[in-house]
């Protein structure tokens, strides 16, 4: 395989990581998601930088992959103490929920009404308590002697 096949293989793999985390980024609300999503687009970039470095022969591609890695850890130390800060103000992960949380005097942002009243719709379910044991069906006993 010659070097330009090669170098467009990586471009190509390089350009679906940065759109699939382009289109995760923009179609997601959850902010966790929306994170994994910027993530796999720095990946992406870091192929392509390292595929354009491998078929000049320069080192300068890889040592800026190093650097990208280097801002997506802190990126993600920064990222997660925002996420957790705000889950435990508001309780939600929706980032249309964190709308209400802004300086005061500033006018609210409406992108989309959402009820101060917000509920989930699911019901988690609920388990026996441990240690009580459930009463015996005594027809499915008999029935399962008698056969």
């Amino acid at each position: 395989m010659d070097e330009s096949a090669l170098l467009e293989n990586y471009l190509i793999v390089g350009a679906l990581l940065f759109g699939t985390g382009l289109v995760g980024f923009f179609s997601r609300r959850n902010m966790i998601v929306m994170f994994l999503s910027a993530e796999m687009m720095l990946q992406g970039v870091s192929v392509n930088l390292v595929a354009w470095g491998r078929y000049h022969n320069d080192w300068g591609g890889q040592m800026l992959v190093i650097f990208i890695l280097t801002v997506a850890a802190c990126e993600a130390a920064i990222a997660l103490a925002v996420v957790l800060t705000l889950f435990h103000k508001s309780g939600s992960l929706d980032i249309a929920i964190w709308q209400r949380m802004r300086e005061e005097n500033q006018p609210a942002y409406v992108d989309r009404d959402v009820s101060p009243d917000y509920q989930p719709d699911h019901q988690w379910p609920k388990l026996t308590p441990s240690g009580i044991e459930p009463k015996p069906d005594l027809e499915e006993i008999t029935h399962r002697a008698h056969v």
